[in-house]
């Protein structure tokens, strides 16, 4: 459920008759690119090809003023149309004298059922950035990315941290010994080729990284990494790093082309998702009819009529179909952010129970030392257990040898990739998820255990290395086990000596992580009746589900 529509939202600091005269020109060099006749741009339907046609519509009062255009481009019966929007609308009174721009592309399906095209940057929006100073809240939105230097650090946290910003911030850093200029040239350039108008772009030199970091704490990037800086950035809190993604040197340098799409994607899909400005959701839905015949006889002029109207209605219900398609998507995310509300409220709850039954044993323990006369060491601070987390997944693989009870024949690709995501709880809560197996298998091998993971992570025989039954799930649902397609990416590798075929269906997993794109999931086998191993065949991105 990935958007597929590009949209731009802007402001520019030009009053609104100025920002309208730079915005047509460029259009109109946009169209004569394109090959077509951009001469009598009128108010109204222009043809400006056999395939092609501009519409245009504006209008002016005390409720402000706008001009829009939109452009219908159908190369063929069977590709579909393509619709291009531009927006110059003047700003309302609380938008401080600002004029807000618009770009929307999408591709609209000949045949209902087909799936939407997605719609890369037009060439456009890096004309209008530049023409129009483009700004979002405090940052200028240009066509290329600009450098953070040490003096600049100051104003970049404060333009990360403005409230009133609407874009993603991203911001790529230079690795050790490279030259800047180069690299952003190189790397940079290509790497941000998707992101036009879908975000602030920024280089972090080496000078400014440490001053920048230390400023950020909770939400670094360095060593030739990419972080996006979501709206809405806490500094001060850790747990909101998990929403800010990192992609590391690595995996730009191991397929450019599919890192640039990555990075894109989220800065796309809250584009599409996050709404307009008060000052754009004032403006009607365009209804241009199309011009019918100046002269000829009558039954000419009502044929001309006839099919005038006919292509409106036609486009009207490809208008309407796009916005069914959408409304559906937006029920889908819906549903899949309610499902997680759901276990996150389950886990709470249960962390919860938890915590008050760890406190009131600590009182009952203080309670009977200080009886006992040992007043010191009752309120001695706790010292927490010796378990010694890896610091990457990489690591967290090597070390699996220490846990005999657990064996790994999942991609080690897949695990290494969380690494560029950089959120610390994902490595506590794999590791704690793997250390709880294996105790379990080895358990399970002693006979001293009965039942699945789930219930002996319900029981007290976990305690020595306990894990959340709220993040553990023993199946999946009726509908990914019976969908083949959903079904097939859980068939995960296991010896031949445990299934002839050498996979399984792995439906349990634990839930690593949420509240993220990637969310990963640990699906894993319990085989230890047979065999006393639990064998892991995933860690990594959350595998399809009818959610996503």
């Amino acid at each position: 459920m990935e958007p597929r529509g590009y949209r731009m939202v802007v402001s520019t600091e030009l009053n609104y008759v100025k920002a309208c005269g730079i915005a047509e020109r460029q259009l109109i060099e946009w169209i004569r690119g394109k090959g077509y006749d951009p001469s009598g741009l009128d108010e109204g339907r222009t043809e400006i090809a056999p395939h092609a046609t501009l519409d245009r519509d504006s209008e002016g009062g005390r409720k402000g003023a706008y001009s829009r255009w939109r452009m219908r481009e159908t190369p063929s019966s069977t590709s579909g149309t393509w619709q291009s929007t531009l927006v110059v609308r003047s700003g309302l009174e609380e938008d401080g004298g600002r004029t807000w721009v618009q770009i929307d592309i999408e591709h609209q399906p000949a045949r209902e059922g087909d799936v939407p095209k997605r719609a890369k940057t037009p060439n456009i929006v890096r004309s209008v950035l530049d023409a129009l100073e483009a700004r979002d809240a405090l940052a200028d939105v240009a066509s290329a990315p600009v450098f953070i230097e040490a003096e600049d650090v100051d104003d970049a946290i404060e333009e990360l941290c403005d409230t009133n910003r609407r874009l993603p911030v991203v911001i790529a850093t230079v690795p050790y010994g490279k030259d800047p200029d180069g690299w952003s040239r190189s790397v940079v350039e290509p790497l941000f080729h998707c992101l036009h108008g879908l975000a602030v772009l920024y280089v972090l030199t080496p000078e400014a990284q440490a001053k920048f970091n230390a400023a950020l704490e909770y939400h670094p990037v360095f060593g030739g990494g990419v972080r996006t800086y979501l709206p809405g950035l806490d500094p001060a809190w850790k747990p909101d790093a998990q929403r800010h993604p990192v992609m590391s040197r690595r995996t730009i340098e191991a397929d450019p082309r599919r890192a640039a799409s990555t990075l894109a994607a989220l800065p796309q899909r809250l584009s599409s998702r996050q709404p307009l400005p008060a000052a754009l959701l004032g403006i009607p839905r365009q209804r241009t009819r199309p011009r019918s015949a100046p002269d000829g006889t009558d039954v000419a002029r009502l044929r001309s009529d006839r099919a005038a109207l006919t292509a409106l209605l036609d486009e009207a219900e490809r208008a309407e179909l796009s916005r069914v398609n959408e409304i559906n998507d937006l029920y889908a995310e819906l549903a899949k952010a309610e499902q997680a509300s759901n276990e996150l409220r389950g886990e709470n709850e249960e962390l919860y129970d938890k915590a008050q039954e760890s406190k009131r044993v600590i009182r009952f323990l203080r309670e009977q030392l200080q009886e006992a006369g040992k007043f010191a060491v009752a309120h001695m601070a706790a010292v927490a257990a010796d378990i010694t987390y890896p610091t990457t997944f990489s690591e967290l693989l090597d070390r699996l040898d220490e846990l005999p009870g657990v064996s790994f024949t999942g991609n080690p690709k897949t695990t290494r990739s969380l690494d560029s995501q950089s959120v610390d709880n994902w490595l506590y809560v794999a590791w704690d998820g793997l250390l709880a197996l294996d105790h379990f298998a080895r358990s399970s091998a002693d006979g001293a255990t009965s039942g699945d993971f789930l219930s002996w992570c319900k029981s007290d025989a976990s305690s020595a290395f306990p894990f959340p039954a709220a993040k553990v799930a023993m199946r999946e649902s009726d509908t990914v086990a019976r969908r083949p397609k959903l079904r097939v990416e859980r068939m995960l590798p296991v010896p031949k000596a445990v299934d002839p075929d050498g996979r399984v269906f792995m439906q349990a997993h634990l839930k690593i992580g949420g509240g993220n794109t990637i969310a990963p999931r640990l699906h894993f086998y319990d085989d230890c009746p047979r065999s006393g191993k639990v064998y892991v065949g995933h860690l990594g991105p959350h595998l399809r589900n009818t959610l996503t």
